[in-house]
């Protein structure tokens, strides 16, 4: 801190007023380290597209961070990564929970950078993350990719296992998803690229919630959802095996910003959280938000209490 000292006399007063200025000094000095180690907890707020899973993570990690103190507000986004992303920009959010591998391909523009490998995908993820002061923390071992699903009726039909049997016998079959999926490289583009099957010309958009109904209506064949949906088990949906090893590491990653990644405690608490996410533990929980109808705050709140961290 910076002081200006008038100086009415010399000698004693001058020796005084800069004791006084030293003494002041010192007690500040004091004062900043104590703060620091006490410094107030940041706000977060979480960003939560609109999709079930999104929604428990949000909560698993609201509730988490809640418990150790920490003030947290959710910000509803819509369904696309770009709105999330300006958000960021904004100031809006400060955190959300991602998907490695598809934020990578958002932010390199589609370049197929990402690989099987969730290290790798992280790293190269932070290359671009650097440059919007944002922060991959830990990857989990949960990984939600993009699946393709047929029904059982349609399974049987056509003889359909693999990806490769569709684009084979199911290259006309109309195809359902999130409109991102005609520019997701993981989806109608990397079909193309790997399999050599087109479904671009057929392709039906749709709000993420409303796909499942849409093949159970029959007004689709083949359905986008995501490998940890629930229904994809309890709806008897066969799930297309990708035989070729075109989806990448699509393991859940919080991203937040630089400022909010340079609090050690926040960064230890949110690594411990994501160190319980599981594949088989996340499909449980879809399960109880999508088929038992149990809300987000009351799944997050079971998984944080039988792991110890509520």
């Amino acid at each position: 801190m910076k002081r200006s000292v008038r100086l009415v006399a010399i000698g004693m007063i001058a020796v005084v007023a800069i004791a006084a200025c030293s003494s002041d000094k010192k007690a500040t000095t004091t004062t900043g380290s104590s703060s620091s180690s006490s410094a107030p907890k940041p706000t977060v707020t979480i960003g939560a597209q609109d999709f079930g899973e999104s929604e428990i993570l949000t909560e698993i990690y609201k509730q988490g961070l809640a418990a150790k103190g920490f003030t947290v507000n959710t910000q509803k986004l819509g369904g696309f990564r770009d709105l999330e992303v300006k958000a960021f920009d904004g100031g809006t959010i400060n955190f959300a929970p991602e998907y490695a591998a598809s934020m990578l391909e958002f932010l390199n523009q589609k370049k197929g950078e990402a690989t099987g490998d969730v290290g790798a995908t992280v790293d190269k993820l932070q290359t671009y993350l650097d440059g919007k002061d944002l922060q991959a923390l830990d990857a989990s071992d949960a990984v939600d990719t993009n699946a393709l699903v047929v029904t059982k009726a349609t399974a049987d039909s056509l003889g359909l296992k693999t990806l490769s049997d569709l684009a084979s016998k199911g290259a006309d079959l109309k195809l359902g998803g999130p409109a991102d999926c005609e520019t997701n490289p993981f989806c109608i583009p990397g079909l193309k690229k790997t399999y050599g099957v087109d479904l671009a010309p057929k392709f039906k958009a749709l709000e993420t919630g409303q796909v499942a109904a849409a093949l159970d209506a029959k007004q689709i064949d083949v359905a986008l959802l995501f490998s940890t949906d629930s229904r994809i088990k309890s709806k008897g949906y066969v799930l297309l095996e990708d035989d070729k090893h075109l989806l990448a590491a699509d393991n859940v990653v919080p991203v937040v910003t630089t400022a909010l990644g340079s609090n050690t405690e926040l960064v230890d608490i949110v690594n411990a959280v994501s160190a319980k996410l599981t594949t088989s533990g996340l499909i449980e929980l879809n399960e109880k938000y999508d088929v038992e109808k149990a809300d987000a705050s009351t799944v997050a709140a079971g998984f944080l209490k039988d792991n110890g961290l509520g």
